[in-house]
């Protein structure tokens, strides 16, 4: 059978890739080959699809037998969702004070989980017991939004890890105060990938109640889910998904790509190369005069401080984001399909905007 004809063209160069975000990549084609596997004929909409149901095993399989995944459109979706799902409306959530639901989904935490955010500062993007102490208080106190949940990403907003025995720590000194931990695991295979475990040494195994799971950061189009790893943690999942306009019609769609990742190692392929870019990349530069690399590189993100006029200079060569413009501090991003040429002529191009 011939293919069907298409009046859309492509309107970018494939060949080009920059550092900018993960998210700038495609979808990785395994993953489209089985969007195009799970086309085609009727299926049951709203989750009740052979995918999301063969979805469940393959997750139980990663995070245990109690484990239950929600599939849902996006990240944001994802955390403002399991968040919910572990406070009550006088309810709030101690993180970072770089935690992704503080910075970067435009307060849709607050404003469309109804929730306040308890953030604390840190040096490396993660929490302590010491620091997580610094707003776990006043539980009995009117005046102030109840601590209920503690949120933490791994890996981290600065691309740094958490071992096992640190999360461990978290949820322990958390449910001693009868809080529950959230993850955030928008880079969750990246994490797994750089400290050579499987996924639940880290979450189910150590006491994490709820995670959000990323999928489009690791090669997927679009679709993340919510697993819920304490079933004692939350109540009425599927309401709280469709009430958060999360609960997509053709959820087979999503839950297949989930599949594809996760049923054999596509997800720690990819994380394994994204990670090993990153290693490529820092090595790269470290070498080049006046560029300081600020964290450890642990994941697949490098941050580096710089001139501000040689980082001017190169993003017109290649796309990549300022993190702190005011310090002069940036931030680089490798993704499923960077390739060692493309690491190779970012470095070289840094080495000549340097010497300018």
């Amino acid at each position: 059978m011939n293919p069907p004809k298409t009046d859309a063209r492509r309107h970018h160069d494939p060949d080009v890739r920059g550092f900018a975000s993960d998210n700038y990549a495609g979808a990785h084609p395994e993953v489209l080959a089985a969007l195009a596997l799970a086309n085609g004929g009727h299926q049951v909409a709203y989750g009740e699809d052979d995918y999301t149901e063969n979805l469940q095993r393959i997750i139980r399989s990663h995070f245990g037998a109690t484990a239950e995944a929600f599939p849902v459109f996006n990240g944001t979706g994802a955390n403002v969702v399991a968040l919910q799902a572990v406070t009550d409306r006088w309810g709030a959530v101690i993180c970072a004070e770089s935690a992704h639901i503080h910075v970067d989904e435009g307060g849709a935490p607050e404003r469309m989980g109804g929730l306040k955010l308890l953030t604390v500062p840190t040096p490396d993007g993660k929490l302590t017991p010491e620091l997580i102490d610094r707003q776990a208080y006043g539980w009995e106190d009117e005046h102030r939004a109840m601590p209920q949940v503690v949120s933490i990403t791994q890996s981290t907003e600065l691309g740094t890890l958490y071992t096992p025995d640190e999360i461990r720590a978290i949820c322990e000194h958390a449910h001693a105060h009868g809080m529950k931990v959230h993850l955030d695991g928008s880079r969750i295979a990246n994490a797994a990938a750089s400290l050579n475990v499987p996924m639940r040494t880290f979450t189910d195994a150590v006491g994490v109640d709820i995670l959000s799971l990323g999928g489009t950061k690791n090669g997927a189009l679009f679709g993340e889910a919510v697993v819920v790893l304490n079933q004692d943690a939350v109540s009425h999942m599927k309401h709280l998904r469709k009430l958060s306009m999360q609960l997509a019609s053709k959820m087979r769609f999503v839950s297949v790509q989930l599949e594809a990742l996760l049923a054999k190692d596509l997800w720690l392929r990819n994380a394994r190369h994204a990670n090993e870019m990153a290693q490529r990349l820092a090595e790269g530069v470290r070498a080049v005069h006046g560029v300081e690399i600020l964290y450890p590189v642990q994941a697949n993100g490098v941050f580096a401080k710089l001139p501000h006029d040689v980082s001017e200079r190169l993003q017109k060569r290649f796309r990549f984001y300022f993190w702190d413009e005011a310090a002069g501090v940036v931030r680089w991003m490798c993704a499923f399909d960077t390739t060692e040429e493309d690491v190779d002529a970012f470095v070289a191009a840094l080495k000549e905007e340097t010497a300018r």
